[in-house]
């Protein structure tokens, strides 16, 4: 993983030492509350319901297990013992004194890690396939570009300020599980038939008000000319974008005014005049260096236990497995995923359980999992997407040891992609913006399926849900999607299907369609398992799909059932 060189350092302390600054002449009342806001926003720091919320930056959600350590140090020693991962592959903080965040900002720095650029109208954390690098499906590892972006973005003269905030993110799998089309610009990474790696560019994409997909601008943009062809992509939106209306500021909006077409004409005609020369070209030497950080910390082992021989008990790991076999395959099954090193897998840490919300972890639980990081995943670990964690680097013959520390800690559910692996914003429980209150919803559904045996049953299915139009918990690309609105000033929520995220081989990202009209609180999750219950029903096989049988019925039998009246 990448490590800060002098710079990166300097540039990190010098912003802690300006915000410390900023800080105490704010409460001491020599700067405005107007003029802090745009300043705490540059540093990831949000005025919640009731408490600041602080949003570290985790870059392509890659962290090492001395930084998880001192994420776990900062929740304990100046939150409330927690913090919460989030669906942009970050962590934030909900209870923070704002007299002590500078403190905070300074023990990040200590293990290269900051809040720049997570908040505010600027570019955000670039985000990246969880398994990257990892991927048994992988044709280009995505880190060193992401991390390319990274050092291009943060601080960045001409777009540090934005008609509206910018994401981000980049795929070089046959699986998108970075949801690339779904970003203000999305990037599939491939090689041609030479080997040379290039970019399939798409841009204008985006959930929240309006949720639409991406639009392709390029086929193949050479490896050289990435940055370069950002600059006048984000070149093109900063001359345009609306900044009188900010529910009209995001580049989805401008290129849908534009014509993707004319969009096309202005990037091309910008990038023309100043791509070839432009300081942002890569040189093969820069890409180099990079790549560099990102070399296997592990080697392929070939006599290595398979999974079916440690799951048949043979094998020099199978003694470790005794009358909890059959808890030990199904966690295999759900929550490790193929690896392309041979004797290797990546290993999904669920954060969902009941009384729990999603996306969080305890002190104790994030020391825990470092440990674990730290003795079976080479140091490194990863925030995935669907709020959950992953050790990348997992050799086969250390999952049961692995497996019965999660066991301990209640981190061992086998749900990943099943029902109770559920997407949440921190909602109306935290968020200013927020509707409703996504969180009960959350609980409420989770206390309805939390056997294991009904997860299987039930088969893959993704439900996400939102607490407000900003789509924080990616409503609009859940199988079942749930948002929460404002109806007369009582929380109601809407009930989308038919949403995917394109996380499996052969979908594409698509967007749900409302069944309704909205309903109370209390009527949601019954609705959602009536739903559930009308699928299970109709499907006309057990590998049926949820999305499988929608595509063959439509939207009504599930429309019926979630307002059919209960008995």
């Amino acid at each position: 993983m990448y490590r800060y060189d002098p710079i990166d350092q300097q540039l990190v302390d010098e912003r802690v030492a300006q915000f410390r600054d900023q800080t105490a002449r704010y409460l001491s009342g020599a700067l405005s509350e107007e003029d802090f806001r745009a300043i705490r926003l540059q540093n990831g720091l949000y005025i919640q319901r009731h408490a600041p919320m602080l949003r570290v930056a985790i870059p392509y959600g890659e962290l090492s297990a001395r930084q998880l350590r001192q994420l776990a140090r900062i929740a304990r020693e100046y939150d409330r013992g927690y913090g919460h991962f989030s669906t942009r592959q970050n962590i934030q903080y909900n209870w923070p004194e704002l007299a002590r965040v500078p403190d905070i900002l300074a023990d990040l720095a200590t293990v290269q890690m900051h809040a720049i650029q997570t908040s505010g109208n600027c570019v955000r954390n670039t985000t990246v396939d969880h398994l990257a690098g990892v991927a048994a499906d992988e044709q280009v590892d995505p880190r060193p570009y992401a991390e390319l972006i990274r050092q291009w973005s943060t601080f960045h003269p001409e777009f540090a300020a934005l008609p509206r905030k910018f994401k981000i993110a980049l795929s070089g799998a046959t699986t998108d599980r970075a949801v690339v089309k779904a970003h203000d610009i999305g990037l599939n990474i491939r090689r041609n038939e030479e080997g040379e790696v290039g970019f399939e560019v798409f841009v204008g994409g985006g959930m929240g008000r309006t949720p639409v997909i991406g639009q392709r601008i390029r086929t193949w943009l050479p490896e050289r000319d990435l940055l370069s062809y950002l600059d006048s992509m984000l070149r093109v939106y900063n001359l345009h974008g609306r900044r009188d209306n900010k529910y009209k500021a995001r580049i989805k909006i401008l290129v849908r005014e534009l014509g993707i077409e004319e969009y096309t004409r202005q990037v091309d005609a910008d990038w023309q005049v100043s791509g070839e020369a432009s300081p942002s070209a890569l040189t093969p030497e820069a890409i180099a260096s990079i790549r560099a950080h990102f070399q296997d910390p592990v080697r392929a082992d070939v006599h290595a236990p398979s999974l079916d021989e440690l799951l048949a008990g043979r094998g020099p790991a199978s003694e470790l497995l005794t009358t909890d076999l059959p808890g030990f395959g199904a966690w295999i099954r759900r929550n490790t995923h193929a690896h392309r090193l041979a004797g290797h897998r990546a290993v999904s840490i669920s954060l969902k359980r009941p009384g729990v919300a999603p996306g969080d972890a305890t002190a104790d639980e994030m020391d825990a999992i470092a440990s674990l990081a730290q003795a079976h995943s080479a140091g490194e670990l990863r925030v995935t997407h669907e709020q959950n964690l992953l050790l990348p680097w997992v050799p086969v013959a250390s999952l049961p040891e692995v497996w019965r520390a999660l066991q301990a800690l209640g981190l061992a559910r086998p749900n990943i992609g099943m029902v109770t692996n559920i997407i949440a914003c921190p909602g109306g429980d935290f968020c200013d913006l927020a509707n409703a209150k996504s969180l009960p919803i959350a609980q409420d559904l989770l206390a309805r399926f939390e056997r294991a045996d009904e997860w299987f049953d039930i088969g893959p299915l993704d439900i996400k849900i939102s607490g407000c139009i900003n789509s924080c918990g990616h409503h609009h690309v859940g199988h079942i999607g749930v948002l929460g609105v404002d109806k007369h000033g009582e929380e109601w929520f809407q009930i989308t299907v038919g949403g995917h995220a394109g996380n499996r081989p052969g979908q594409r990202a698509a967007f749900g369609k409302v069944i309704g009209p909205s309903m109370a609180s209390a009527e949601v999750a019954p609705a959602i398992e009536r739903m559930i219950e009308r699928y299970i029903a109709i499907r006309e096989h057990e590998d049926e799909t949820f999305i499988d049988v929608l595509e063959r019925t439509g939207i009504e039998p599930f429309k019926e059932s979630a307002y059919a009246t209960s008995d």
